[in-house]
C-alpha cells in the first residue's frame, strides 16, 4: 500500500479495534459486488463499527484524509449501489444489527440498520406485530431504508418511506442528527425522513431507524388466479382495485416464469400467466372479499382459481414467488441476471407488460415479466450471457425501451431498485430541472462529495 493508505488504516484503527478493520482481500472482494451484473471493483478497507459514534469517527477520517465512504448492508441490491467504483472506504453494518426497542403500543420500533427484515419479524411475532416490507432479498432494514424498498405488500401497506418515522444519521461531517420523532404525524420544518430515505447512502450513514409495525391480520387468505393472457390478469387487478377489495398482495407471473417456478420450487401450478393473491381481514370481511373478487376475475376469463387458508400452503405459495429470480439462475446456469424495474400509472400498466412482453420477444431475449402489479411496479427478469456483448447491448437496448416507455406514461425509471449507477442515465429526464434541486442538496449537505460518491447523480470530481 501507499504511504497515504497506510496512514488512513491506521487513522482508522485509532478509531476503532483491530479487528474491526481489515485490508483482507477476500473481504474487500465481497463488498465489491451486489446482486446485480455491474462490474466488480474493491473498496480499498472495510471496517465494522459497532455504534453511531464509531460510525462518526470513521467519517471524520475519510474526511480528513478526502477518501469515499459506502454503506454496506447484505449487498442484495440491484443497481450497483454499494459497488465503490471511488474504492476507499467500505462501512460494513452487519455489526449493528440489534432491535433496540419494541414499543408495541404505539406500534413502532426503534432497530439499528444491519437488523434484516427476517430477524425483525421473527422478534415481533412475539408482540403480535410484523413489519410489512417484504422485498424479495431477506435484506438489512438500513438497505431498505436507502433504496426505498417496497415489494409484495405495499399495495396494502404502503413502501419504506411510509413506515419511517424517524432516523439517526451521521452527516458528511461526522455530526449526528435525527430526522423525525414519535409522532404519528407533523407539520413541522422540512420532511427529512422523505429525504433521506432513498438517498443510497449519499446524503449520510444511517445508524438508527424508527419504523412503524402491525398487528398480525386475524385471518389470512391466499388464492392463485389462472389467466388465457397477460391482458386478462392485469385487467383483473385494476378492477379488483377499482371495486375497493382492501387486497394485501397481488403479484403478477407470467407463463415463462410460472415454469420456472414449477421446476425450482417443485410445484404443479397451472403454467399460464398468474395472479398471486393474498387478503387480510377478520372471518366475515375475508367471505365478502373472496366472493367479490371471484366474480371480478370471472368478469376477465380467469380459467382457475385456487383458495389457500392452511399457512403451509400459503407460504409455499409465497415462498414460490420470492424465490422466482433464484428459480431463473438456477435454470440457466452460466448466465447472470438482468433485472428491470419500472413503475406506471395503473391505468397504463396493461398495456406497459404487453410492449415489455413483445420486446424481450422480438429482441430474441430470455426472460420473464413478474410485478407488484397492485401498484404498477413491474420487473423483466432476463438471464444474459456476459461474455456476449451483442446480447448485453440487446438487454440494454430492452431496458432502455422499458423506461423510455413508463416515463412518456408519467413512470419512472425505477420503482423500488433504486438508481444505482444502472439508472443513473435516466434522471435528467425524469426529473428535469428538479435534477437541479437534488445536485443543490447533495452539495450542501457533502461538500466534497465523499458519500457513495457518482450514484444517483451523475459523476462529478472529488474536491
Amino acid at each position: 500500500m501507499e504511504v497515504a493508505s497506510v496512514d488512513l488504516v491506521n487513522a482508522l484503527r485509532e478509531v476503532l479495534s483491530e479487528s474491526q478493520v481489515t485490508e483482507n482481500q477476500t473481504v474487500r472482494e465481497l463488498h465489491g459486488r451486489d446482486e446485480s451484473y455491474h462490474a466488480i471493483s474493491l473498496p480499498d478497507i472495510v471496517v465494522f463499527p459497532e455504534t453511531a459514534q464509531q460510525v462518526s469517527e470513521i467519517v471524520k477520517v475519510a474526511n480528513i484524509h478526502k477518501v469515499p465512504v459506502v454503506p454496506f448492508g447484505l449487498g442484495s441490491s440491484l443497481e450497483g449501489h454499494v459497488i465503490p467504483y471511488d474504492q476507499g472506504i467500505t462501512i460494513d453494518f452487519s455489526l449493528m444489527n440489534k432491535i433496540l426497542e419494541v414499543r408495541e403500543n404505539d406500534f413502532l420500533v426503534k432497530v439499528q440498520p444491519g437488523v434484516t427484515r427476517s430477524q425483525l419479524n421473527k422478534e415481533l411475532k412475539k408482540y403480535g406485530l410484523f413489519f410489512s416490507v417484504d422485498p424479495g432479498a431477506d435484506a438489512t432494514l438500513g438497505g431498505m431504508a436507502a433504496t426505498n424498498a417496497s415489494g409484495t405488500t405495499s399495495v396494502k401497506y404502503g413502501v419504506m418511506r411510509d413506515q419511517v418515522r424517524d432516523l439517526e444519521v451521521v452527516l458528511a461531517d461526522g455530526s449526528i442528527i435525527h430526522t423525525g420523532n414519535l409522532a404519528a404525524k407533523s407539520s413541522s420544518g422540512y420532511h427529512l425522513n422523505g429525504l433521506f430515505v432513498g438517498s443510497e447512502g449519499t446524503l449520510g450513514c444511517f445508524t438508527e431507524l424508527t419504523l412503524k409495525v402491525y398487528g398480525i391480520p386475524e385471518h389470512v387468505m391466499a388464492a392463485r388466479a389462472s389467466f388465457p393472457a397477460l391482458d386478462d390478469a392485469v385487467e383483473a387487478v385494476v378492477s379488483i382495485l377499482q371495486a375497493g377489495i382492501p387486497i394485501a398482495r397481488v403479484e403478477l407471473v407470467d407463463k415463462p416464469s410460472m415454469k420456472q417456478v414449477n421446476h425450482f420450487s417443485d410445484t404443479n401450478y397451472k403454467e399460464g400467466p398468474t395472479l398471486f393473491l393474498e387478503f387480510h381481514g377478520n372471518e366475515a370481511g375475508l367471505k365478502q372479499d373472496v366472493e367479490f373478487t371471484k366474480e371480478i376475475v370471472a368478469d376477465h376469463h380467469c380459467l382457475d382459481i385456487e383458495f389457500e387458508t392452511d399457512n403451509a400452503a400459503r407460504n409455499r405459495l409465497w415462498e414460490a414467488r420470492h424465490n422466482l429470480a433464484y428459480a431463473y439462475i438456477h435454470g440457466y446456469p452460466g448466465k447472470k441476471m438482468m433485472v428491470t424495474d419500472v413503475c406506471l400509472p395503473i391505468s397504463e400498466l396493461s398495456g406497459a407488460i404487453r410492449h415489455a412482453r413483445e420486446a424481450v420477444d422480438s429482441l430474441g431475449l430470455t426472460g420473464g415479466i413478474v410485478g407488484h402489479v397492485g401498484d404498477g411496479n413491474y420487473h423483466v427478469l432476463l438471464m444474459i450471457n456476459m461474455n456476449d456483448q451483442e446480447e448485453i447491448d440487446r438487454a440494454e437496448q430492452l431496458n432502455e425501451e422499458i423506461v423510455l416507455y413508463a416515463l412518456e406514461r408519467g413512470g419512472t425509471c425505477t420503482g423500488e431498485h433504486g438508481v444505482g449507477i444502472g439508472k443513473q442515465k435516466y434522471q435528467q429526464k425524469e426529473h428535469g430541472d428538479a435534477l437541479l434541486v437534488m445536485e443543490k442538496i447533495k452539495q450542501a449537505l457533502d461538500p466534497l462529495n465523499l458519500f457513495n460518491p457518482n450514484k444517483i447523480l451523475k459523476p462529478k470530481e472529488r474536491v
